[in-house]
């Protein structure tokens, strides 16, 4: 009996067991996949919602302090955000890869005033605009970006207002393919 044993396992491993060993690898190895491409899907976007943050706080900032609109020093002072900035850093959104951006493109009147720039290659365009004065103005930050290369944009729209005691508020975020 011991014998027999002994000879079987000096056999090897049976085609079935070969088979089941295999298919436990390749399930393993999808679910390690599925698991890897969201991680770096999820580390692309974050990104996208860290800036716009940064870009929340510089435009509250601003909000928050009293401008001067006769240029004279003596009023009437109201509450505004940076002015517009016109165009998108880098121009058109990067295709799937990061872009390097030029330091001097941060150099618009606007960024200055958020105090934001990136000095690291990026994956998305980021834009701002705003209008009104006081408590009825609004600003307008954007993160659009093409992550996977297929011409189709992810866009972050960060919007918010002012308020009669100062402050500004943010009014929403809305996100729109963010996979993509």
């Amino acid at each position: 009996m011991l014998k027999s044993l002994l000879k079987k396992r000096e056999e090897g491993f049976t085609l079935v067991e070969l088979m089941i060993v295999v298919a436990i690898i390749g399930v393993l190895a999808a679910l390690a996949i599925y698991g890897v491409s969201r991680y770096l899907k999820h580390s692309k976007t974050a990104e996208a919602t860290r800036n716009l943050g940064s870009i929340e706080t510089g435009s509250k900032n601003q909000f928050q302090q009293e401008t001067d609109t006769s240029g004279t020093g003596v009023g009437p002072f109201v509450h505004n955000f940076c002015t517009n900035s016109g165009a998108t850093v880098p121009i058109a959104p990067p295709k799937a890869a990061k872009t390097k951006v030029l330091s001097s493109d941060w150099d618009a009147t606007t960024w200055k005033c958020l105090k934001f720039s990136i000095n690291e290659p990026q994956f998305y365009a980021y834009g701002y605009s705003s209008s009104g004065e006081g408590p009825t103005a609004s600003y307008t930050a954007t993160a659009m970006g093409d992550l996977d290369g297929n011409g189709v944009n992810s866009e972050f729209v960060l919007t918010g207002g002012g308020s009669p005691t100062g402050d500004a508020q943010r009014v929403s975020l809305r996100i729109t393919n963010e996979d993509e």
